[in-house]
């Protein structure tokens, strides 16, 4: 039971340590949020390229101009915004120098009657200018990354471009207005700033780790007194046994066991 007790204690321990790290991580990625989201636009091409977006650089506001690539255009399904559900809306956007980026258009919250069936809203056409976000790319398994009929459950630009064979510029852009403006989309909603559950997970966590050591001691421990008061019972009997047999003997009838004449019992 100790062995068990130090291995559960052990994994119990790492798994509250893990959940520090998370709400650590949770807390530095909210003040990029809030630091970043804070900050006036630039163009979109101070911040991405041929590079990969690095976490110090999401979120920050960004303007692209050009026209939207509708033919290329994709559904991203299973999303939320806020209590909605529904699905995301990705057209690529090319520029006056010909460089392919995604841009996240907007929230389109599902059907009651079509679900994620209904038709997509079109983009604007001509030149639009669009003010959005820098996200990175979201990675997961081919069959989340890989669109399939124009529909996709993750926007990776690395996986999209490779399917339709576009050379898109890596991450995307999540709209928050655009130049003529579109209709029908709303701009994704902020993910909560707040610290998430993990502080609360870590102190039960650590809590179980003190139960199991405690009910281990209290276990020990009633297990020590019980063995202590058989041996003070077995002590008792075993030194009442020499009394009881004398006793025994004294009550035995007179010539009980005595030896007769001749020699016989």
């Amino acid at each position: 039971m100790v062995l068990v007790v130090i291995v559960l204690g052990l994994v119990m321990i790492r798994l509250g340590q893990w959940q520090l790290h998370r709400l650590s991580g949770r807390r530095e990625a909210n003040d990029v949020i809030r630091t970043n989201h804070s900050k006036p636009p630039i163009e979109w091409s101070t911040l991405m390229g041929d590079h990969e977006v690095t976490s110090k650089q999401q979120w920050r506001p960004v303007t692209i101009t050009g026209t939207f690539d509708t033919a290329h255009k994709l559904q991203v399904r299973y999303r939320s915004n806020g209590d909605d559900d529904g699905s995301e809306v990705v057209t690529p956007i090319v520029t006056k120098d010909g460089r392919h980026v995604l841009v996240d258009r907007g929230f389109l919250k599902r059907s009651s009657q079509e679900g994620d069936t209904q038709p997509l809203p079109p983009a604007p056409g001509g030149t639009v200018t669009v003010t959005g976000l820098v996200k990175g790319n979201e990675n997961g398994k081919p069959t989340a990354t890989d669109p399939v009929k124009g529909k996709v459950r993750l926007i990776n630009s690395d996986a999209i471009g490779k399917a339709q064979e576009i050379e898109y510029v890596s991450g995307y852009i999540s709209a928050m207005s655009m130049t003529p403006a579109q209709r029908d989309l709303v701009p994704k909603e902020l993910p909560h700033l707040d610290d998430g559950p993990h502080l609360s997970y870590a102190i039960q966590w650590f809590c179980f780790t003190a139960i199991a050591v405690i009910g281990l001691f209290v276990l020990i421990r009633g297990d020590v007194k019980d063995r202590r008061k058989r041996r003070a019972k077995e002590a008792r009997a075993a030194a009442q046994r020499p009394a009881q047999d004398k006793a025994n003997q004294h009550d035995m009838p007179p010539g009980h066991n005595a030896r007769r004449p001749g020699g016989h019992t």
